[in-house]
């Protein structure tokens, strides 16, 4: 491997489900493959190990002195804009590497096409006698955001659904969140049942599995059996598709060339949004030093120690780094 191409970090969420942390690890061996002669490692920003400080001392003690960093998020909210970026810029001080930071996956054409080809695999659930064409306009497709307090990552999973409806050809679609705003899926799925459609398509729009999309799979379940006349179907999350992959790689082109932007128009920590105006202007800055590598359901054996580095103000993160 050459240590002249600046190394590749991923940096994940962190989830406390293992399923979700093996799903993870899976971009980079999908990166080393496609990357032969780069240095690539991961590390999660909460919860599971290896946390962003041991994968940059990974990559850092195997001759990298500039690091890529590629969030691995949907949706540019507060993980994104904040946590990362800052965890990051302390981390470069601390251990004197030059850290680039890209952008989220948003919304995206490879992405939407990833998102349609898994509802695609869920329709053959309802059988032969299920024509797409003729039988999406008396089916309703709903799609599952994470949720988050950022209203601008709420609204591009809204975004997403419509880019699916139309050009699905789906009767009607719905957006819910699995938690922090609303509606939430149980809600959700009461409020469409009111539309009459006997088909529905339940859709969670996340990278990998972990106690979220599981809790849907769950809600789900518990309203198909309450509504037996309703046929519904669960869709895959995206998970490492192809598309998705390709995705990464696209993020990668960008920071390289330089060009790895969030949303600034409708970002909350810039400009104010309807009833997030107190948010303009806040210290962008990482809240989750006390959850850091505190380990997965099954770790039993984890300890509750994580590096510890000085904080630093928010004035040494760089403009594109805020962004």
């Amino acid at each position: 491997m050459s240590n002249d191409k600046p190394a590749i970090l991923f940096v994940g969420h962190g989830s406390r489900d293992n399923d979700a942390v093996t799903e993870f690890q899976q971009l980079k061996g999908h990166f080393q493959e496609k990357y032969p002669d780069r240095l690539v490692s991961y590390g999660f920003l909460e919860f599971a190990r290896p946390i962003i400080i041991d994968g940059v001392q990974e990559l850092k003690e195997r001759g990298a002195k500039n690091i890529i960093a590629i969030p691995g998020m949907l949706m540019a909210a507060m993980h994104a804009k904040n946590d990362i970026p800052s965890e990051l810029n302390n981390i470069q001080v601390s251990e004197d590497v030059n850290i680039t930071y890209g952008s989220e996956l948003g919304v995206a054409s490879n992405m939407i096409q990833a998102a349609r080809c898994r509802i695609e695999e869920a329709e053959a659930q309802f059988g032969n006698s299920y024509n797409p064409k003729a039988d999406r306009r008396d089916t309703l497709l709903i799609v599952v955001g994470r949720g988050a307090s950022d209203p601008d990552a709420n609204a591009n999973i809204c975004k997403i659904t419509r880019f699916l409806e139309e050009g699905m050809g789906f009767g009607w679609a719905h957006t819910c969140y699995s938690g922090v705003t609303t509606p939430l899926v149980p809600e959700a799925l009461e409020m469409v049942k009111k539309l009459g459609f006997k088909r529905m398509i339940v859709f969670p729009y996340f990278l990998f599995t972990g106690r979220l999309v599981k809790k849907i799979y769950e809600n789900t379940d518990t309203f198909a059996q309450a509504n037996p006349d309703i046929e519904v179907v669960k869709a895959s999350y995206l998970n490492d598709h192809p598309l998705v992959v390709q995705s990464f790689m696209d993020k990668l082109k960008e920071t390289e060339e330089g060009s790895p932007n969030m949303n600034c128009q409708l970002c909350q920590y810039r400009v104010q949004i309807v009833g997030n105006e107190h948010k303009v202007g806040l210290p962008q800055e990482s809240h989750h030093h006390h959850v850091q590598g505190i380990g997965t359901d099954h770790d039993h054996s984890h300890d509750h120690h994580h590096h510890s580095h000085q904080h630093y103000s928010h004035s040494h993160v760089s403009e594109s780094e805020k962004k």
